[in-house]
């Protein structure tokens, strides 16, 4: 026969397991429940509805209000109160893309700005606003000759491009870009002297 204090014993430790098993149980539902919830929190961030390139001024027409579930990460965009005057993009920004708290910059601290250029050559279709292209001049040498062409601005961003399809054009565009402020003399020049400009593609990882 068993003792009656075995079976008391007993009878604890079962009482102690089936405790220790509700307290697991509860504890798996509660993390369960806090990453649902988590996952479901959102917060009003900004994002571009249309491409918006380096040096352009920025305002909220540019951009619109959603609701995302960004975690750790709600830092590194422009929450919804965020956006104050006189803000610039240092970077471009596609649209439909969510803006990074660091894409915009107040207008006095921007390295950038605009100029228009209309390119000798046919400007490929692929290049449209937000694209990255290489500014290239081939000085004039008389009427009818041009010296080699060369690099004129390495890193430029289109901000728009106005083509002329008539068959006299030939193709050619005219093409506003954002380049460095340090490139704007060089740019200014070989528009005065007549150079042969083109705008050519930029491509990840070309040399």
């Amino acid at each position: 026969m068993f003792s009656p204090s075995r079976t008391s014993r007993r009878s604890a430790w079962a009482d102690l397991r089936f405790l220790i098993g509700i307290v697991l149980v509860l504890a798996s539902v509660g993390g369960v429940w806090f990453i649902v919830s988590a996952a479901r929190q959102t917060e009003p961030v900004y994002v571009a509805v249309r491409a918006i390139v380096p040096g352009e001024p920025v305002a909220a027409a540019d951009l619109a209000v959603v609701e995302v579930a960004l975690g750790a990460a709600s830092d590194a965009y422009l929450g919804a109160d965020d956006l104050g005057e006189g803000l610039v993009a240092a970077r471009t920004v596609s649209a439909g893309e969510l803006v990074p708290a660091d894409a915009l910059v107040t207008d006095d601290s921007t390295r950038s700005t605009t100029v228009v250029v209309r390119s000798a050559a046919e400007v490929p279709g692929s290049v449209v606003a937000g694209s990255t292209v290489e500014l290239w001049a081939a000085p004039r040498l008389d009427q009818s000759r041009f010296d080699t062409p060369r690099i004129l601005v390495a890193d430029a961003t289109v901000v728009s491009v106005s083509r002329d399809d008539s068959p006299l054009a030939g193709g050619t565009a005219a093409v506003e870009l954002v380049i460095p402020r340090a490139d704007v003399a060089a740019a200014l020049a070989a528009i005065a002297d007549g150079s042969a400009l083109s705008v050519i593609p930029w491509t990840p990882g070309q040399q």
